[in-house]
């Protein structure tokens, strides 16, 4: 989204997020994903467990999810749940599943629902396994996620012959750098 909006560009590397990413990721950061994600009323199936770098495996594994509820989030209607203290063992197993990766049916220890009001933030690192329930309110519950990853940080993948690809995640239009040596960039 930070691609086509320039006031989402700007909050992406804003100070709230540059203060976090220094205290969470280091001195050298750069934006590695955002989306927007709305759940629907009537959305019957919660969001799989799974962790951020299941989905695409980046080295270093860890980097930090920022969950932002653009609309009041709590059990009804999504909300977040995550396992708290599994991220200590990196990057779980992933299977496909129909609504996307998952690294577990049911969790290995108890799960905290996370509900957020409005314009909080829940953050967490990529390696927490996380899941959203359904939808079971009349309104559509939204959601802005933004991911900052360490300077440096590669995507790693197969190739067809079994051989391991690493690709830069340092596309300057999308994963722009937010920190730069502990400062603001420029």
């Amino acid at each position: 989204m930070v691609t086509r909006s320039p006031r989402l560009r700007e909050l992406c590397a804003g100070p709230l997020f540059r203060d976090l990413a220094h205290d969470l990721v280091g001195p050298d950061v750069r934006l590695y994903w955002d989306q927007a994600v709305y759940k629907t009323p009537g959305a019957r199936e919660r969001f799989p467990w799974h962790q951020d770098n299941g989905y695409t495996f980046i080295e270093p594994q860890q980097y930090l999810a920022c969950w932002i509820a653009l609309t009041d989030t709590n059990e009804e209607n999504g909300c977040p749940w995550v396992v708290p203290g599994l991220h200590r063992g990196g990057t779980l197993a992933h299977l496909p599943s129909e609504l996307g990766f998952m690294c577990f049916e049911a969790p290995p220890h108890p799960a905290v629902a996370v509900p957020a009001r409005a314009g909080s933030i829940v953050v967490f690192s990529s390696l927490t396994p996380h899941a959203t329930g359904p939808n079971r309110s009349a309104a559509t519950r939204k959601t802005y996620i933004v991911q900052f990853a360490p300077d440096g940080a590669q995507t790693v993948r197969e190739d067809a012959s079994g051989t391991s690809v690493r690709t830069p995640a340092n596309p300057p239009d999308r994963q722009f750098p937010v920190l730069v040596a502990g400062q603001p960039p420029g």
